[in-house]
């Protein structure tokens, strides 16, 4: 299976001399075409540090990280902008929706970015709002509508350009558990229906539930790994239960 994303013997500090902080430490991993993987880990574990990278938000101090076979960690100027365009899609936990247009034209400026004729627009944005359940809100605009419906707006914003890797930063910490649930569904139909390939980080076992990978981290390293294989989600979620027990600290950092 092809790997969209290698990660390989990454470290990132901060800080000087007098004060250095290790965020991630000689990190590796690797994830295949289709996966849905989560990153989990207590507070400043490395979790979200790495996302960072992996996004290019932030550089790493050393190593490389590779998108289908593309060194990331070199990329400068307009490569690295065609590269967030046309092979990331971002969700975050606070949506970062513009309240001045309407789910429709939220959705439609990442095509808009691409120059993408308005008819195809169109179609894409009909397709992407049926997959996620969001067609009754396409002309409102986010002060209209529910935590829920804005992350899935926002879901369908980072999926209409068909981008290689989609990279989720705690998507579902500003939703209640109906709401959660109902993204996290719509998760797993992107993943398995259409093969989206998926980078969660998460403190939430029950999200990260729904993922077919977990990966843990602990100080900047790898701690625990755990594939769902052929279990049930419920089987998976006492695995992931086991970890974090084991895993010790404040257990809220990690639930």
């Amino acid at each position: 299976m092809e790997n969209i994303l290698k990660v390989e013997k990454v470290e990132k500090y901060y800080g000087n001399k007098s004060s250095l902080t290790k965020a991630i430490d000689n990190l590796s991993f690797v994830v295949d075409q289709g996966e849905f993987v989560a990153i989990m880990g207590a507070s400043g574990s490395g979790k979200t540090t790495l996302l960072n990278v992996i996004s290019t938000i932030d550089r790493v101090t050393s190593g490389h990280i590779y998108v289908e076979g593309k060194d990331i960690t070199e990329l400068k100027g307009n490569q690295l902008n065609q590269f967030r365009r046309e092979s990331l899609g971002f969700i975050f936990q606070d949506f970062n929706l513009l309240d001045t247009l309407t789910a429709y034209e939220n959705i439609a400026l990442a095509l808009s970015i691409q120059n993408v004729p308005a008819k195809t627009i169109d179609k894409k944005i009909q397709v992407v709002a049926r997959q996620l359940g969001i067609q009754d809100v396409l002309n409102k605009y986010p002060y209209q509508m529910s935590g829920g419906q804005k992350q899935r707006v926002a879901s369908a914003r980072a999926i209409i350009t068909n981008p290689k890797l989609v990279l989720a930063d705690e998507p579902t910490g500003a939703l209640d558990s109906k709401s959660s649930k109902m993204l996290l569904e719509r998760f797993h139909y992107l993943n398995t229906e259409l093969n989206t390939t998926i980078l969660m980080v998460t403190h939430d076992a029950f999200s990260a539930s729904y993922a077919t990978r977990v990966i843990f981290l602990k100080d900047g390293k790898i701690f625990s790994e755990i594939c769902k294989g052929n279990h049930t989600r419920k089987e998976f979620f006492d695995q992931i239960i086991d970890v974090v027990t084991i895993l010790g600290g404040d257990l809220n950092d990690a639930l």
